[in-house]
């Protein structure tokens, strides 16, 4: 029998993607036996709107193709864009689900502590095993995830501490990021004058 493919779903508005969202994707694929993690890029990620204005969805998957560039078992995937409206997990999910694959979510600890939030949360844990991402040196105790109940795998990742927020606010504050980021992705920022870049 043909064993399943094992798909890695790591979902995010990418504003900008920087190397912790690479990391993670490249060390859960690897701890986990992925055969492919894919970067999806939410079309409009319901859990920010109106916190902030979140940049036009062309620009985060350049971004996203540029960043993922020559990495092995890492994709780029615009399901949710081109189906449009809020993106919601459980939806691509069901896109994604077949008898011949097995579906893993990535996740942080503080996304899945919220999961129980989520549209259709229940779709999501009948479809998908959750991969909550830990940094090293937090103890990982059970139920401490809000994954209790919920088929959940636990996988540490060297710890970052970098945010698409903290590379905004460089950029507006007229700072590097470089290295925080992939050069694709710097690149891309500077040449679009994203996020209030002045040169």
């Amino acid at each position: 029998m043909t064993p399943k493919r094992r798909l890695g779903i790591l979902g995010g508005t990418f504003d900008p993607p920087h190397i912790g969202h690479l990391v993670t994707a490249v060390n859960v694929r690897y701890e986990l036996a992925l055969d492919v993690v894919l970067l999806v890029v939410a079309n409009e990620p319901w859990q920010k709107i109106g916190d902030r204005p979140v940049t036009a969805v062309q620009h985060r998957l350049a971004m996203v193709h540029a960043a993922a560039e020559g990495l092995d078992g890492v994709e780029v995937d615009d399901r949710e864009i081109v189906r449009g409206g809020p993106s919601y997990t459980a939806d691509t999910l069901e896109e994604l689900a077949g008898p011949d694959r097995e579906l893993f979510v990535i996740l942080g600890s503080d996304a899945a502590a919220g999961l129980h939030t989520w549209h259709r949360v229940e779709v999501v844990e009948k479809l998908a095993t959750v991969a909550v991402v830990h940094r090293p040196g937090r103890a990982v105790r059970a139920g401490d995830s809000g994954t209790s109940g919920v088929r959940a795998r636990h996988v540490d990742v060297p710890a970052l501490d970098v945010s698409s927020t903290d590379l905004r606010r460089r950029v507006a504050e007229g700072r590097p990021i470089d290295v925080l980021t992939p050069p694709g992705v710097a690149a891309y920022v500077r040449d679009h004058r994203l996020y209030g870049v002045s040169r």
